[in-house]
This record gives structure tokens, C-alpha cells and sequence, in this order.
């Protein structure tokens, strides 16, 4: 059989150089395709998109403490004096305490105990709530502040404590109904009588004890009354904002009557540390035969949890 010719036209060295130049012209030319366009278009769009917007920082706090093994065993002994008194295994559950449900412990903690004895029983309660702001340009402090300010201003307790107006000895007053000057600071308000005159009307003045009826003198050897206090005299144990406690923090103290007889007294401490606020809640109540709880014995143990939490987020 005949073999058939081999050709070396079809596939030797001169075959190779046209496909390797045919390549290189369709490449370039789709390279040149590619970049006809001008890149300053493209420069424009970003420079109109301006600098990033400024992100506030986050909070200090991304985790918060488990509550109920926050406090120490000697101040619970001492919060829950009625707990010794306690079966062991009600004693142990009384000091071991119940936490509070919630969604997502990174965000919101708390914890509560009690204890019951026949004529006091105690509750304490510990609120522990990590603030997050969504808005970046808003940080989780400043949100953590808002939150603070609307418990505060829920509770009745002023932002700052506010300084009596000092009077000048070139301040007067308008003239009272009898004619004379009212004192300086003296409201000129017309004020209910307690027999319901209404206000703007003149009563007639009551003849002090012992004079006939018709006159209007005073007995000998008696002067002017003096004029009827506005209220108890303040104490230092009132609702208050505290000072050096976290980046903020009040107290609010609350009694009031439970029952027929009994006398409930709450003290609450709130605080704030960053984006964190803890809330400390201590209740005593009493039956008709003990006494009314002690407002400064409870503000002063709310007062000392309060810190060993300050102390313990600053861990």
C-alpha cells in the first residue's frame, strides 16, 4: 500500500508564525476595545460621594455579670435578716435567689431574693440593663443617658438640684390686701382658706378664744400667730441625686400603707457607667406590730450594694 505524502507546508514553522500573529492582532484589538473608555468618569462619581460619615463609639460594656451571684453572701445576710431563721433548704434558696427571665442575657440581667419572718419581711431586687444605640450617629452612652434621664424624671426627682432664689435688698413686692409690703420671696398667690373662702375674697377675721362675739381684738399679752410652717422641715433622707456613684446616679425612697396597719418602705438606687444602668430595689414591710421601716438604715444598705456593683463593673 501506498503511504501518503507528508506535507510539512500545512503544519511546519511558517503555519505556526501566521496563527501566533493572528492571535496577537485579535487580542489587541479587544484590549484596545476594552480601554476606549475614558476612567475619568469614573473619578467624578467617587469624588461627589464625599468623606464617611463619622460612626459614634460603642459602649464600654459588651457582656454583663450574672446578678444573683453578685452580691456577696455577708451583705445578703445582712439585707435578709429574716433568712437565718429559715429551714436549711429555704435559708439556701432565700440566699441563692431567682433570676429574672429575659431574651438575651448580653442585654438585660437581673436577680431577685426575699425573706419572710412573722411581723418584717424583705425583698431586694437587682435590674442590670446594658444600653445599645442603633443610630451610628448617636454612641451607646448617649443613648444610655437618655434611658437614665427617663427613669430619673419618672420617679419625680429633678436633673440638678436647683438653689433657692437670694433676695436683694432692691427688690420689692406689691402691696398685700391689708395694704403692707409682703416680704421678699413671698408668694403673692391667693391661697384657699381651710373653711373654702374663695380665692380674691376677703373672710372675716375669727375672734381668738375668749372674746365676745363682734370683736376683732386679741386677748392681753398676746401677739401676732406665727405663721403655719409649709412642710417638715427637710432631713437629708429625701429623694435625691447622688454624687460619686458611677457616671450618674438618684435615689428615690417611697412609703406608703399596706393593708390596715403595715408600712411598706422601698428605696430605690439607680445608677448609670457607661452604657450600663443598674437599678438596686430594697423593700421592707412591716405589720401593725412593728415599727415603720427605717428610711436611713434602708438607704444606706441599697446605698452599699449599689457601690460593690460600681466597684464590680469597673473590674
Amino acid at each position: 500500500m501506498q503511504r501518503k505524502r507528508y506535507a510539512p507546508g500545512r503544519t511546519g514553522p511558517a503555519a505556526r508564525t501566521a496563527v501566533v500573529l493572528a492571535l496577537g492582532l485579535g487580542l489587541g484589538i479587544g484590549l484596545t476595545g476594552c480601554s476606549s473608555g475614558t476612567p475619568t468618569d469614573d473619578v467624578a462619581v467617587d469624588a461627589k460621594a464625599g468623606p464617611a460619615a463619622a460612626v459614634a463609639p460603642p459602649g464600654r460594656y459588651r457582656t454583663l455579670f450574672e446578678p444573683c451571684g453578685a452580691v456577696p453572701p455577708g451583705t445578703l445576710k445582712d439585707l435578709l435578716p429574716g433568712a437565718a431563721a429559715l429551714a436549711d433548704p429555704e435559708r439556701e434558696q432565700a440566699y441563692r435567689g431567682s433570676a429574672a427571665v429575659t431574651y438575651d442575657t448580653d442585654r438585660r440581667v437581673g436577680c431577685a431574693w426575699k425573706a419572710d419572718s412573722p411581723d418584717v419581711s424583705h425583698r431586694l431586687a437587682l435590674d442590670v440593663e446594658r444600653v445599645v444605640s442603633y443610630d451610628t450617629a448617636v454612641s451607646d452612652d448617649d443613648r444610655a443617658q437618655e434611658v437614665f434621664v427617663r427613669k430619673q424624671l419618672a420617679a419625680g426627682i429633678p436633673l440638678a438640684p436647683t438653689a433657692p432664689p437670694t433676695p436683694t435688698a432692691t427688690a420689692t413686692a406689691p402691696p398685700t390686701a391689708t395694704g403692707a409690703m409682703a416680704p421678699v420671696g413671698a408668694s403673692t398667690r391667693p391661697a384657699r382658706s381651710a373653711g373654702g373662702t374663695a380665692p380674691g375674697t376677703t373672710a372675716p377675721p375669727t375672734p381668738p378664744k375668749g372674746t365676745a362675739p363682734g370683736s376683732t381684738g386679741s386677748p392681753t399679752g398676746t401677739g401676732p400667730s406665727d405663721p403655719t410652717p409649709s412642710g417638715p422641715a427637710p432631713t437629708g433622707l429625701e429623694p435625691r441625686v447622688l454624687v460619686g456613684l458611677g457616671n450618674v446616679a438618684y435615689l428615690d425612697d417611697v412609703l406608703k400603707t399596706v393593708g390596715a396597719n403595715g408600712r411598706e418602705r422601698v428605696v430605690s438606687v439607680v445608677f448609670r457607667t457607661s452604657n450600663v444602668i443598674v437599678t438596686v430595689s430594697y423593700r421592707e414591710r412591716t405589720t401593725a406590730a412593728a415599727e415603720a421601716p427605717d428610711s436611713g438604715e434602708l438607704q444606706e444598705k441599697a446605698r452599699n450594694l449599689a457601690r460593690l456593683l460600681a466597684e464590680r463593673l469597673e473590674e
